[in-house]
């Protein structure tokens, strides 16, 4: 005989799921008590359920997980008890089991039948024993009125179907709550905003152990956007605010469209707080309003940082940021930095470097920005010694979630000393790149990949050279083990410069490698193209890879092995007639809500005279 789950069918307080009551009257609420503190002593049974469900029954439970502390005198603990069988009820449900019963026994009575005012002993006992019964299958799981299959690619939603709502898969009320929230989804996502579940009826039959679920859909009301309001502005142009969301009047809606529109007004920088939402209901004429609600953030903002290691010592930096110049959003930064400080305090031989830059977003379009800067550094290294200052402008464009480019135009005139003499360079370029970006975290990913491209074509004055420099980077993370506790990353570049000999390259536009970003042990920009008598200069070719193992030992503490590889080559195409250069390490990571702390230890396997025999780096942040 089948019965519907809205019947009262257990003795246990009243539970509510998909939207209907399943167990007896008014539902028992859990109520805050004060009291002298009530200790009590708990005891987990259930029986021979296998361990996922018993688990999953014992986490939701608050008096198994609160056992180590006191309850809030005799009233808090069965208030605490009574709460429990809901929870535990729909921790049941949540694994497909209907027909299950759950006993809290207090001092030896059941719990939902002792008063409020009972008086108990200190400690108290208290027993959970839980007959998870048997497993329930979907026996029919039928979806009426869908919507039809997308014309856009961007529209695709999971179907029902491959998230466990289907005959035979086990009747977890997760996947019938999950084929809910699909069927609206594929709706919302053909611009109907207001999709709903118009109705639904889940039944159970305890003899074949089966739960038939119907479910109907009403899409409501095709909608295109309305108006775009703003609200909560001080500093910022409100207009501007709805023209950076780019949900222009009469554009179907799409709910994509709107996380695009939060993340885009995020990106500014300006808000504290943000907030884009649809209206409660489609005006008339078919269009959708839609409100922005802000709340700005300072205008100013400075910052400082520093990082250490013992091979390319102390660096220490700042900056000062004013975020919205003009009313919309343009920023203006100002950095300075002072580094390479180590075992002289000879201020002639440390790094220097200072700049402004001014960023106007939303030019052509709200996901592109114009940015222009001028700077200036020197910069002391082993290999050659920099004056240098540099102007440049340009665009950055985001084309999609995950898809990002910016090119440029940029002229530099630089003075460098290094083995080959002093020389002057004067270049204008027009650099680019390209970034296809999946991971889940910049700062920490466990999974995805990141791609990037760069080209910059450029000319050289003072030698009357043209040349092309462009590189190829990857990295990949893969997570060993479903907690992602084991992470296996790896990372490959490659670079070429086409165009003159070495001596008439600027030292910086060569390829370098070495240092705490790319073959760790070795000195920074330590590895290069070796001439007669020790002499060293960057080359034409690069090839770095790099493999990490990375291993979460707590929730907080984290272990690394690393293995990088380096190489530089004089020709544009690697000939492999230099030495290919291994580092090998270990790291400690401690998490942080910024990302990681890095400590990295490497030892060079091949070193040269200028490298260390270990090397230590401090960062935060992944090395990849």
């Amino acid at each position: 005989m089948a019965a519907v789950l809205a019947g009262s069918v257990t003795p246990v307080a009243a539970f509510e799921i998909f939207g209907i009551r399943i167990y007896g009257g008014e539902e028992e609420a859990e109520v805050d008590v004060i009291g002298e503190p009530q200790s009590y002593e708990a005891t987990f049974e259930a029986g021979e359920a296998d361990n996922s469900v018993a688990n999953a029954v014992r986490g939701a439970s608050r008096l198994w997980g609160d056992r180590e502390e006191p309850a809030s005198g005799s009233a808090g603990l069965m208030s605490k008890a009574k709460s429990d069988y809901q929870r535990m009820l729909g921790a049941l449900y949540t694994e497909g089991h209907y027909g299950g019963s759950i006993s809290i026994l207090i001092e030896g009575r059941e719990a939902a039948e002792l008063p409020a005012d009972t008086d108990l002993p200190d400690p108290a006992t208290v027993a959970i024993v839980v007959d998870v019964g048997p497993q329930f299958a979907f026996g029919r799981a039928v979806i009426g009125n869908r919507a039809p299959p997308p014309l856009d690619r961007g529209d695709v939603v999971p179907l029902p179907e491959e998230e466990g709502f289907a005959p035979g898969e086990v009747a977890r009320s997760g996947n019938i709550l999950r084929a809910e929230r699909l069927s609206t989804a594929a709706w919302r996502e053909q611009g109907y905003a207001k999709a709903e579940i118009a109705d639904r009826t889940v039944t159970a039959d305890h003899r074949d152990r089966t739960v038939d679920v119907d479910i109907a859909v009403d899409p409501g009301r095709y909608a295109r956007y309305g108006e775009t309001a703003v609200a909560g502005t001080e500093r910022m142009n409100p207009e501007f605010v709805a023209y950076m969301t780019d949900l222009p009047v009469g554009q179907e809606y799409d709910p994509d469209d709107l996380e695009r529109a939060r993340n885009r007004l995020a990106r500014l920088d300006v808000f504290q707080a943000l907030t884009v939402r649809e209206a409660d209901e489609i005006a008339r004429n078919g269009l959708l309003p839609i409100s922005v609600d802000v709340q700005e953030r300072p205008l100013r903002r400075i910052g400082v940082g520093g990082t250490y290691s013992t091979v390319d010592g102390l660096g220490l930096e700042t900056f000062w940021l004013h975020r919205n110049l003009f009313g919309q959003a343009e920023r203006l930064r100002v950095d300075a930095r002072v580094g390479g400080i180590g075992d002289t305090i000879d201020y002639e031989e440390f790094d220097y470097s200072a700049g402004i830059t001014y960023t106007k977003p939303g030019v052509f379009t709200p996901d592109t920005d114009f940015v222009t800067g001028l700077s200036g550094k020197r910069e002391v290294l082993d290999v050659y010694t920099e004056t240098s200052v540099t102007a440049r402008l340009g665009f950055t464009h985001i084309f999609n979630d995950y898809l990002s480019g910016e090119i440029f135009a940029e002229a530099k005139y630089a003075e460098f000393e290094d083995d080959l003499g002093e020389r002057d360079f004067t270049t204008f370029g027009l650099p680019g790149k390209l970034t296809y970006d999946t991971r889940n975290n910049s700062a920490d990913a466990t999974e995805g990949y990141f791609v990037e491209a760069t080209v910059e074509p450029f000319y050289e004055f003072e030698f009357g050279n043209a040349a092309t420099r462009g590189t190829l980077e990857g990295r990949a993370y893969y997570g060993l083990d479903a907690d992602d506790r084991f992470i296996l990353a790896g990372k490959l570049k490659i670079g070429s410069i086409v165009g003159p000999d070495i001596f008439e390259t600027p030292p910086d536009k060569l390829f370098f490698s070495g240092g705490g970003g790319s073959t760790r042990g070795y000195a920074y920009r330590g590895i290069g193209v070796e001439g007669p008598g020790d002499t060293l200069t960057g080359g034409r070719s690069l090839l770095e890879a790099s493999a990490e193992l990375r291993t979460r030992v707590t929730e907080s503490i984290g272990l690394v092995g690393f293995a990088d590889v380096g190489y530089v080559g004089e020709e544009s195409l690697p000939s492999f007639s230099e030495d290919l250069k291994i580092g090998v390490g270990a790291g400690l990571r401690y998490n942080t809500g910024l990302g990681p702390i890095r400590l990295d230890v490497a030892v060079p396997l091949d070193p040269g005279p200028n490298d260390p025999d270990v090397a230590l780096y401090v960062g935060i942040g992944q090395a990849f």
